[in-house]
């Protein structure tokens, strides 16, 4: 049993069983998943709780931090972080961590997959065998990666991972993002609609957030023609997912390898009807290695923060310019 003067954690949503075990070691640990009456608990605890460990895609509000008014530091589990209000954050000195960089080339990885799987249509082909067709006739041809043209909406970490793999493949790459990148070889288009003109091929790893939400609209998807693919391993929201659903009906686009979802983990019954979609629940991170990994760094920066050596992985929104 931890010490009286050992701070108190909410961990809010379980991220990993060995998660909760580091840091029940060093902290005083309360779980919002086991109470029943999240009020009163938050009435009790509330008060004395100095950090919060989300798990992924938790919303993290100004009504919570009302609840919470000892709040130092919030540590989430995964890179992305919209639906944690930063700016309320930064507006009363709370710290947000997050875990860039170690699932990277994991998601990068299952983006290259997804991509080939798409354009393959290697669930189909496996589909097709197993129903026992192949007896009957050959799978039928499919589009192909050679010579495409392949646009990234976003060039952080994730998405200059994702382009170092497609050097690999002797595709065109060009990019869209905020700003242009120094050091890359790879074209730069100040709009995405511009960006989606000059390619046929769309991946998406742009964060998401009200500056992102739905800006892979009916224009773009009719940008890049015909013969388009779209690649989401990002936000769902960054895609408007109406449009995407009517290009694909139409013919407008020719697929869609999607891990991710509007509203998670409801899929719309019609992408899943749709043949030319490859649709996975969100597991661009999903493997043992780097899940561990980024348990490790959630707790790394709760343990350096309270260790007086500041954040580890401060969001951009979280600046931090030295020891507290």
């Amino acid at each position: 049993m931890p010490p009286a003067e050992t701070p108190d954690i909410l961990l809010i949503r379980q991220t990993r069983p060995d998660v909760a075990e580091r840091l029940a070691e060093r902290f005083r640990l309360h779980r919002m998943e086991e109470v029943p009456d999240r009020a009163a608990f938050l009435d009790t605890v509330g008060p004395r709780i100095r950090a919060l460990a989300v798990g992924a895609m938790c919303p993290i509000d100004a009504a919570l931090f009302d609840r919470l008014p000892r709040l130092e530091i919030v540590a989430s589990f995964g890179v992305g972080y919209d639906t944690i209000d930063v700016g309320e954050a930064h507006r009363r000195g709370i710290v947000v961590t997050h875990t860039p960089d170690v699932l990277s080339d994991e998601v990068a990885d299952l983006a290259l997959g997804l991509l080939l799987a798409t354009l393959r249509r290697i669930p189909q082909a496996d589909r097709y065998l197993r129903a026992g067709r192949w007896r009957e006739r050959s799978f039928p041809l499919t589009t192909s990666l050679r010579e495409r043209r392949v646009g990234i909406l976003g060039l952080g970490r994730i998405g200059r991972a994702i382009a170092r793999r497609l050097e690999g493949f002797g595709v065109t790459i060009a990019y869209h993002g905020r700003t242009p990148q120094d050091g890359v070889p790879y074209a730069y288009y100040d709009s995405l609609l511009g960006l989606a003109r000059a390619v046929d091929t769309l991946i998406v790893a742009a964060p998401g957030g009200p500056g992102t939400n739905g800006i892979v609209d009916a224009g773009v998807l009719a940008a890049l023609g015909a013969d388009g693919i779209v690649v989401n391993i990002a936000r769902g929201s960054v895609i408007d997912e109406a449009a995407l659903i009517a290009a694909l009906q139409s013919g407008t686009i020719l697929g869609a390898g999607l891990d991710v979802f509007e509203n998670e983990p409801h899929v719309p019954q019609a992408l899943i009807d749709l043949e030319q979609t490859v649709l996975l629940p969100h597991v661009g991170s999903g493997s043992h290695h780097t899940r561990a990994a980024m348990g490790r760094l959630l707790t790394d920066n709760l343990f350096s923060w309270f260790d007086g050596k500041g954040p580890v992985t401060p969001v951009p929104e979280t600046p931090w310019k030295g020891r507290r």
